[in-house]
């Protein structure tokens, strides 16, 4: 088993990281912005005197956080995985993390190879009780990483539309939209308005979710409820539009039953708003074992 690349030998390595995006402009590498993409790939010219450009599972927005993204990208040091994860760290914004790091089978690519993805939405509830005028505030410490949320929520209805999202359907009511940002560029859309996926894939707004469900949280006098939804891929921004759709459905504002509808419109304008990119996590990314396995 090969642990160590040979001299001026190409491997290709597969790392997985943790990072705070609050302070960055998303992964992908834009000119002048910060990214995690950029910082990353500063880090790796640093420590090897190469800089190819990592390629992720997905492209989180400004402001998403990862629990478990995954890159991957091809060096020729002769470095051992433990000492390039010791040593991008070193280096590395406090912000950005390397958990692990390992040579992989030419064949793995980090987004190409992707079976399956779980994200992770968490909301803190500022009136935790329906009943109740008590409003409990954010603690400063999880501020940057939930949505702060006004209303009182009723959990049953919560995992109901949940529920109904399970399954394969076509997406387009929850793809993202930004005519905006398309006036700017004087008429033309930008390539995010796309009902594409996050990371560039299958060119229509259809898509398979594995998992959908919400968790409470109990935490001392607060209160989090969690949804997390597993699928094969996300458009941009679907996972937030989702989880705005169904906070509509648990604050009474729609119902559960108006989600098939929803589903069926293919229209942006029938589902519910945009969560907040603070509350939103790559949780973790899935793969095949025998590309994940070491080069023998």
């Amino acid at each position: 088993m090969t642990t160590t690349p040979k001299s001026g030998e190409l491997a290709n390595w597969k790392i997985n990281l943790s990072y705070d995006g609050t302070d960055y402009n998303g992964w992908q590498v834009q000119p002048g912005d910060p990214t995690i993409q950029g910082e990353l790939q500063a880090a790796l010219g640093r420590v090897t005197g190469e800089s190819p450009l990592p390629q992720g599972s997905g492209r989180t927005d400004a402001g998403v956080h990862a629990l478990g993204q995954v890159a991957s990208f091809q060096l020729r040091a002769p470095i051992p995985p433990e000492n390039l994860r010791r040593a991008l760290n070193r280096t590395l914004p406090p912000a950005i993390r390397v958990l692990e790091a390992n040579i992989v089978p030419d064949g793995f690519h980090a987004r190409h190879s992707t079976v399956a993805k779980t994200y992770e939405y968490r909301v803190f509830l500022e009136r935790p009780l329906a009943d109740s005028n008590r409003v409990v505030e954010c603690p400063p410490t999880l501020a940057r990483y939930v949505y702060s949320y006004p209303w009182p929520l009723d959990f049953a209805a919560l995992q109901e539309a949940a529920r109904l999202f399970l399954g394969t359907h076509d997406f387009l009511s929850f793809a993202a939209t930004d005519p905006d940002a398309a006036a700017r560029g004087g008429g033309k859309a930008p390539p995010h308005a796309e009902p594409r996926e996050e990371e560039g894939g299958q060119p229509n707004a259809i898509r398979t979710i594995f998992g959908s469900s919400w968790e409470p949280e109990p935490m001392g006098k607060t209160v989090l409820f969690i949804y997390r939804v597993r699928g094969r891929g996300f458009l941009h921004h679907m996972v937030r539009n989702l989880v705005g759709t169904m906070l509509d459905v648990g604050r009474g504002y729609s119902r559960a039953e108006e989600i098939p509808r929803m589903i069926a419109a293919s229209s942006r304008a029938v589902a519910g708003p945009t969560a907040p990119a603070r509350g939103l996590f790559l949780h973790s990314v899935e793969y095949p074992a025998d590309e994940q396995a070491p080069p023998s």
